[in-house]
């Protein structure tokens, strides 16, 4: 919550934290308004999603009680803002569980409904026994999530979100070429254009006994 960034980058830098076993409900409502004040605030031109599983409830290494739709809503809501998006994987540690996640938030994505069967394949064996994309993943994890704190940090959030005036943006300046871009330009002038930088002294064009490159010139020590 007080991650914010640094000097001149202060609040362009956004942190929620959470406790462990919150649901979908506590969830969504923090992800939903924040979202909001952040495509409000920022004006963002496009937006880049990060599905990282491990929220789901079960998983190996996340204390999180998201069911696959939970997750799933978030997607959805982000969709809602018809920005282009760019929408990426991430951690997740009960590979079962991943698969189900982001076969049913690509099916939104895309606007196709899927089955909640899931189809045979050679695979299939590690989705029983209900063999189902939405299993019943209810993690025994206690929420300690209370409405008080999610209310705090849902204000507190959405303060820092306004203390930065106006939306980020980036001047716009001539990009320099690059050095390809520069060996290629010299290598279209004209040679006989060039001056002849010879760097090499007289001495070195001479032959016997004012040859300076002669061998008995030189003396190790």
């Amino acid at each position: 919550m007080f991650e914010l960034g640094v000097e001149n980058g202060r609040f362009y830098s956004l942190n929620v934290p959470l406790r462990d076993g919150i649901d979908d409900q506590g969830y969504a409502n923090l992800f939903k308004p924040i979202l909001q004040t952040v495509v409000n605030h920022y004006q963002p031109s496009c937006i880049v999603l990060q599905c990282g599983a491990d929220s789901l409830g079960c998983d190996r290494l996340g204390c999180f009680n998201l069911s696959i739709k939970g997750h799933g809503e978030c997607v959805q809501y982000a969709k809602t803002f018809n920005l282009p998006m760019l929408v990426l994987g991430g951690g997740g540690y009960t590979i079962k569980n991943v698969a189900r996640c982001w076969a049913y938030e690509t099916s939104l994505l895309v606007d196709q409904e899927i089955s909640s069967e899931i189809p045979y394949n050679d695979y299939l064996e590690y989705f029983a026994p209900d063999f189902s994309l939405y299993p019943d993943i209810a993690a025994r994890i206690e929420n300690q999530n209370t409405k008080q704190y999610l209310d705090h940090i849902k204000h507190t959030v959405i303060e820092n979100i306004k203390s930065l005036t106006g939306a980020p943006s980036v001047q716009m300046q001539q990009v320099p070429p690059d050095f390809m871009c520069l060996e290629a330009i010299e290598d279209q002038e004209d040679p006989d254009a060039r001056q002849d930088d010879d760097s090499r002294f007289d001495g070195e064009f001479y032959d016997g006994e004012h040859d300076v490159d002669k061998e008995d010139a030189y003396v190790d020590v």
